[in-house]
């Protein structure tokens, strides 16, 4: 469940508390995608999300001003877990990080990095638990990309 989000000093909008909260997809679509805009960007998400799961991956985190009350993200961002998955068919694009990950943006509508890599301060996935405004620490959404257990794959 998604949780109310708050307010932090310095801060120019609300933002999810700290921690890593567990989410579905349906969950960001209801709480985060309420204009067309926000919409346009978790189609992108979700392609991102279908990219990563043909690979492998069971779990992404999802931050960025999509998941705060900025009236108006630019893009999204998030990370992902590494674990089980198949590199030799990964996306070429989601390795991409030149020109500001230009590539990502246009295919995807946002950026996504690998959660145990350093962003030169810390992995991404503590990284993106900082909000950059304040220093303060704020939460992301944690979503399972695994099939429910018992399902076919």
């Amino acid at each position: 469940m998604i949780p109310d989000l708050v307010d932090l000093p310095s801060c120019p909008w609300a933002v999810l508390p700290p921690g890593i909260h567990d989410a579905t997809l349906a969950e960001v679509e209801v709480r985060f995608a309420t204009t067309p805009h926000r919409r346009w960007l978790f189609e992108g998400f979700i392609r991102v999300t279908d990219a990563l799961r043909h690979v492998g991956c069971r779990t992404v985190y999802l931050d960025g001003s999509f998941v705060t009350a900025k009236p108006h993200p630019g893009d999204y961002d998030g990370c992902w877990d590494h674990v089980g998955v198949d590199f030799s068919r990964l996306d070429p694009v989601l390795l991409d990080f030149d020109n500001k990950r230009a590539a990502q943006k246009a295919k995807y509508l946002g950026e996504m990095f690998i959660a145990a890599l350093s962003s030169g301060v810390a992995p991404f996935l503590d990284f993106f638990q900082v909000e950059k405004f304040s220093g303060a620490a704020k939460g992301i959404l944690r979503i399972s990309l695994a099939p429910p257990k018992g399902a076919t794959p």
